[in-house]
């Protein structure tokens, strides 16, 4: 399978749906065509070890990550809400 090539604005809206709590790798494929595996090669290579450990550790077992699981409490976010998102992150790591 090809892997899908992205923009700087997906990979920064990729990166802000990964770190929101309530949205689920699913809605992330669905949306930017990108598995979990591939998610976590982004995230990876983009965010600092430190940061990445982090964000591992949150989203490793959550609940809300998975989309079975969730059960109908995801929250649809736009890209601006992914934007605001990424920028609270920057500011915090």
């Amino acid at each position: 399978m090809v892997k899908p090539t992205l923009s700087e604005a997906q990979i920064s809206e990729a990166i802000a749906l990964a770190w929101a709590d309530d949205v689920s790798f699913e809605t992330i494929n669905e949306k930017l065509g990108l598995t979990e595996p591939d998610i976590i090669l982004l995230m990876r290579g983009a965010l600092k070890p430190s940061s990445f450990r982090l964000w591992r550790k949150r989203v490793s077992g959550r609940k809300a990550k998975h989309k079975l699981l969730l059960r109908g409490k995801e929250t649809k976010l736009t890209l601006n809400d992914a934007h605001r998102l990424k920028d609270d992150a920057e500011t915090i790591y």
